[in-house]
């Protein structure tokens, strides 16, 4: 049990370069995918579909999707920050502002703020490269399946959220670097995403992330609370 806790907080998510040119192998992904299948499901609906995609055309096709930035993220993402490790160490949540452009880091942002500029080539260059990889999962979901009596479909979000967590414990454990593509999630990018893909209109994207082998393995602080001011027992 304590290599299963191990594995747990040695998970991150891999925010760097994959060698587009290191397959990950069949049989890992095979173990992903199972894992990805036996997740907990509300009343076991098992509400997803899963597209991997390997082909170099179609991962290039994906890597120029225009991921378009919004007021409302850049706004709350900067609540998000921390501008030291000593700050992080202290909140013990969000992330370093290292991992964000300069032009992101300033509160009050307006609309036209919301793309980098060009004083953040380095990010952008950064941000390209980030996306080459040699596989890429998207989970889809039916949005008029739902749990039954789930306000707002709650638990049936959450059954994704634990599709995906399964698949990436499962890739951390085979040394498979995994990264979460949010910026596709948007309504352009995902569009635009359902073309390339031929993914039906009823079907909406869940989740996006890049598996794959990372060409400069990078590690940051993380973070969390400590377990004894989350936890309440007996009431709150």
């Amino acid at each position: 049990m304590q290599e299963l806790l191990t594995l747990i907080k040695g998970r991150q998510s891999s925010r760097c370069a994959f060698d587009p040119d290191r397959s990950v192998p069949k049989e890992a992904l095979s173990e992903i995918l199972e894992a990805g299948c036996w997740a907990p499901t509300a009343h076991n609906m098992q509400n997803f579909e899963i597209v991997v995609v390997d082909d170099k055309k179609l991962l290039e096709k994906i890597r120029k999707i225009h991921f378009p930035i919004s007021e409302t993220f850049l706004q709350e993402n900067y609540l998000q920050l921390s501008f030291s490790e000593e700050e992080l160490k202290r909140k013990k949540t969000g992330v370093l502002s290292t991992m964000f452009p300069k032009s992101w880091l300033h509160p009050g942002l307006i609309a036209e703020h919301s793309h980098v500029n060009e004083t953040d080539q380095p990010f952008l260059e950064r941000h390209h490269q980030m996306l080459s990889c040699p596989l890429m999962i998207f989970l889809l979901y039916d949005p008029k399946r739902r749990a039954p009596d789930s306000d707002g479909d709650f638990l049936g979000i959450m059954s994704l959220g634990c599709v995906m967590e399964n698949m990436w414990l499962m890739a951390a454990s085979l040394g498979i670097g995994f990264h979460v593509v949010s910026a596709l999630s948007g309504s352009y990018p995902e569009a635009e995403l359902k073309k390339i893909l031929r993914i039906p209109d009823h079907l909406s994207l869940a989740i996006a992330f890049r598996l794959g082998y990372p060409v400069t393995p990078t590690s940051y602080l993380r973070v969390r609370r400590d377990v004894d001011s989350i936890t309440h027992h007996n009431g709150f």
